[in-house]
């Protein structure tokens, strides 16, 4: 009985360890802010990275979903002769949760788990502990710049996917199916507030704040609690930091919108 029981323990005990690790972690992000070198250029770079580099993979993904919305919409709509509504179906939808949420998932595919391998990459090739050694902040000249492109990044890749998707709507339920355009359009700008626009405003900011936190301690701790260093510690990395990530922006989904509906 023994056995179990420490095994037990020492899990118990590297979760707390984790938690508090992945707290401090975040502090010394912020912390980031305010101490040098300079992460204007570094900044801009990233929100080129995470920002204009996934405009096209954004774009095609909320026209498609738009499209989808306005499809089944309709022959929903349809049984109960409201498919005048059809505009305010696809914009709230689109606004308040898929919006948000679908810009997360793929700046966490495709911008989030390269920069756990990046920063996995440099913490096996030693750089990080060369910066260390240099008196350089690794998490003010890797992770605060990353993380301050995220939020401005992620609210404006969240408004162009709305567009896009309403937008997608409106050509497969006017052009396609046969909706009147002024119907669509006077239900969507009756039935969306401001209080929508808040509350995907919020969810975005709160995305963009748990994509960089994961993907990036997942990638500067790449191999450190197995104590080896190499290409498969990398792989480990970049897929926990994903999956971790995607999981961690569908809870807060729901823990937001119970919050603010």
């Amino acid at each position: 009985m023994v056995n179990p029981v420490q095994s037990l323990g020492a899990y118990a005990l590297g979760r707390v360890f984790s938690a508090g690790r992945l707290g401090m972690f975040f502090i010394y992000t912020i912390r980031g802010i305010v101490r040098p070198p300079g992460k204007f250029w570094p900044t801009v770079k990233q929100i080129e990275f995470i920002g204009t580099k996934s405009l096209l993979v954004i774009g095609f993904t909320a026209a498609f979903t738009g499209m989808v919305l306005a499809l089944q919409g309709y022959h929903t709509l349809t049984k109960f002769g409201s498919e005048g509504w059809l505009g305010s179906a696809v914009g709230l939808s689109l606004i308040r949760e898929l919006g948000p949420v679908l810009s997360a998932l793929m700046v966490t595919g495709r911008a989030g788990s390269a920069t756990a391998a990046e920063i996995g990459i440099m913490r096996i090739e030693e750089q990080i502990d060369a910066l260390e050694c240099m008196a350089i902040d690794p998490f003010s000249y890797l992770i605060t710049p990353r993380f301050i492109a995220s939020m401005v990044c992620l609210p404006l890749l969240t408004a162009f996917c709305d567009v896009v998707g309403i937008f997608g709507g409106f050509i497969i339920g006017v052009g396609l199916l046969g909706v009147n355009g002024g119907a669509f359009w006077d239900s969507l700008i009756s039935s969306v507030d401001w209080g929508d626009l808040y509350m995907g405003l919020v969810k975005s900011v709160c995305f963009s704040i748990l994509i960089v936190w994961v993907c990036t301690y997942k990638g500067f701790y790449a191999g450190v609690d197995e104590g080896s260093f190499g290409p498969e510690q990398v792989g480990r990395a970049t897929t926990n930091a994903v999956v971790m990530a995607s999981i961690a922006v569908l809870i807060s989904d729901y823990v937001i919108t119970s919050i603010l509906l």
